[in-house]
């Protein structure tokens, strides 16, 4: 797991990890599941994608399948 993770607070004092994963050129079915699913394990809670990629099946059924609760694991996402 990452140990020390820099974090920025947001507006509402709501912390979220500075880097994070980003899915746009990961293979979209199960190769994109078992990669977010890995990051996740390795203890990245940010994951970043956005609607033109779509991926967003693959990163919820990947953050489902990791059993880390979702309010613990930030995916943010372009329109």
């Amino acid at each position: 797991m990452i140990s020390a993770v820099r974090t920025l607070e947001l507006g509402n004092g709501v912390r979220i990890a500075r880097i994070g994963l980003g899915v746009s050129r990961a293979g979209a079915g199960e190769s994109k599941r078992e990669a977010v699913g890995s990051a996740v394990a390795c203890g990245y809670r940010h994951i970043d994608t956005a609607a033109v990629y779509g991926n967003d099946a693959d990163v919820g059924e990947a953050i489902l399948r990791s059993g880390i609760l979702r309010d613990e694991v930030f995916v943010t996402r372009s329109s």
